[in-house]
C-alpha cells in the first residue's frame, strides 16, 4: 500500500485532567463529522498543542478559521441574542451543526434543546428553578458520573472516552428526532389549517405538535393516535408552555383518575377507556370516541 493514500486521522486536542459536558460533547461532534477517524488527546502542555489539526475548550484562543475553538481567554468568545455565552460545545456547532444535522432547522432545534443548556452550565449560568433541596439532574450531571471516585482506580481519561461515547450517541439519536420534528411539525400546521372548529387539532399521526399548536391561540385539545395502544386514540390538552403542567383547558374535573366502565358512566363515550387525574388527556378506543371526548371537553365548563 501507498503510504501517500494513508488518510491520517484528525488530532484533536482537549486538555487534561478533570472533564465537562461542554469539551465532551465538542469532541463527540467532531467525531461524529469525521465518521471517527479522530484522534483525541487531552493535555496542557503547550508543546502537545502544537501538533493539533483542532483545538477544543484550551489555548485561550477562538478562531473557527485555525479550528481553535476556546472560550476562557479575557472577553469569551462571544454571547448569543438571548444572552446565552458561548462554550467550546457552542462554538462548535455554530461553525458545523448545520452541516451535521443537516438543515439549518436541526442545527437550530438541537443549539437549544441541547447546546446552549450545556454552554450555559459550563459559563456558570443557572437556567433552571431549584425546588427547595432539589435541583435538577442535567446534561452534566450525567457526563460527570463518568468521573472517578475517590476511591476507584479508573482515570479520567477513561470516564472522558466513556462519556465521549453516550455524548455522540445523544446527538445523533437528537439529529434523527430533528428531523422528523421538521416534517411533523409541517403535518400539524396542515392540520390546523383544515379545521373548521380551530379549538380542536386532529392528527392521523404521531407527529409533534406542542411548538406549532402552541403559536395559535384557539386550540384547546389535540387528538390523535395513540402510539402505544394500537387502534386506540388519544386526546390531549395543549399548554402554551411545554415545560409546565398548565393546560390551556383541563379535561372535564369529573373524569378525573376514571377508567373503563366508570369513565364510560360519566362521559357517555362507550368507548372511553383512561383520564390521568391531571386532567391532560384520555383515551378511547377509537377515534370517533376520541373526539367525542375532545368535544364534551372543549364545551365543559367544570
Amino acid at each position: 500500500m501507498n503510504d501517500a493514500n494513508i488518510k491520517l486521522p484528525k488530532k484533536i486536542i482537549t486538555h487534561s485532567g478533570n472533564f465537562h459536558a461542554d469539551e465532551v460533547f465538542a469532541c463527540a461532534i467532531l467525531d461524529i463529522l469525521y465518521k471517527g477517524g479522530v484522534l483525541i488527546v487531552r493535555s496542557r502542555d503547550p508543546k502537545v498543542w502544537k501538533t493539533a489539526d483542532i483545538m477544543v475548550d484550551v489555548g485561550g484562543i477562538y478562531n473557527e478559521s485555525l479550528d481553535h475553538f476556546d472560550h476562557h481567554q479575557e472577553g469569551g468568545s462571544g454571547t448569543r441574542g438571548n444572552g446565552v455565552p458561548y462554550a467550546s460545545c457552542g462554538l462548535v456547532w455554530k461553525k458545523l451543526g448545520v452541516q451535521i444535522a443537516g438543515s439549518s432547522y436541526g442545527a437550530q432545534i438541537i443549539d437549544e434543546r441541547l447546546v446552549q443548556p450545556i454552554d450555559a452550565g459550563d459559563n456558570g449560568i443557572s437556567i433552571y428553578e431549584k425546588h427547595g433541596a432539589v435541583v435538577p439532574y442535567l446534561i452534566h450531571d450525567a457526563i460527570a458520573a463518568f468521573r472517578p471516585g475517590w476511591k476507584e482506580s479508573r482515570t479520567n481519561d477513561d470516564g472522558f472516552f466513556e462519556a465521549l461515547d453516550i455524548a455522540k450517541k445523544i446527538i445523533e439519536r437528537e439529529i434523527i428526532l430533528a428531523s422528523e420534528e421538521e416534517e411533523g411539525e409541517r403535518l400539524s400546521e396542515e392540520a390546523y389549517a383544515r379545521m373548521e372548529d380551530k379549538r380542536l387539532v386532529i392528527l392521523d399521526g404521531h407527529y409533534p405538535w406542542h411548538t406549532v399548536l402552541k403559536t395559535h391561540p384557539e386550540p384547546l385539545f389535540v387528538v390523535k393516535p395513540d402510539r402505544d395502544n394500537k387502534g386506540k386514540w388519544k386526546v390531549e390538552a395543549i399548554r402554551d408552555d411545554t415545560h409546565s403542567f398548565k393546560n390551556r383547558k383541563n379535561l372535564p374535573s369529573l373524569w378525573a383518575g376514571k377508567k373503563d366502565a366508570e369513565f364510560t358512566l360519566v362521559s357517555g363515550v362507550p368507548d372511553a377507556i383512561f383520564c390521568h387525574n391531571k386532567l391532560f388527556v384520555a383515551v378511547a378506543g377509537s377515534k370517533e370516541g376520541a373526539i367525542k371526548l375532545a368535544k364534551l371537553a372543549i364545551s365543559n365548563d367544570k
